[in-house]
């Protein structure tokens, strides 16, 4: 089984593909696997799909929530990435069930791999206004 770490990963490079494209759901993760597991075919991790699929169907909710703690920001001239990690934090607060201390540091590391120092701190304060919300 993969690691939520890698799991996340995953959902965020999904998320990224379906937000670019705006294809269906299911044709995105398919695209995924089939992309990048050609030869090896693994089996698929389903909290990866729950990632997705969750955070696809929870949409409108999730950007307003990011619109609303995202001073000065409009979500369509945010950065793909840093929009996407966002909106797969927000759903992993908010519906997953993840304690939000968990959600918001890997949501972090997220940040630090695929993007930049500056979309971190940005990225931290937005999930913390959310989580301040929601408690």
């Amino acid at each position: 089984m993969a690691s939520r770490r890698r799991s996340r990963q995953r959902a965020l490079q999904i998320l990224f593909s379906w937000d670019a494209r705006r294809r269906p759901v299911e044709e995105a993760i398919d695209e995924y696997y089939n992309a990048l597991f050609a030869e090896e075919q693994p089996a698929r991790d389903p909290f990866v799909a729950e990632l997705v699929r969750g955070t696809v169907e929870h949409l409108p909710e999730i950007d307003e929530r990011i619109t609303r703690h995202a001073e000065h920001w409009r979500l369509e001239r945010m950065p793909g990435v840093d929009r996407n990690i966002l909106r797969l934090a927000v759903y992993e607060m908010t519906r997953a069930g993840t304690p939000a201390p968990v959600t918001i540091d890997e949501a972090l590391e997220l940040a630090r791999k695929f993007s930049g120092e500056e979309s971190v701190q940005f990225v931290n304060g937005v999930l913390d206004a959310v989580r301040r919300e929601t408690t």
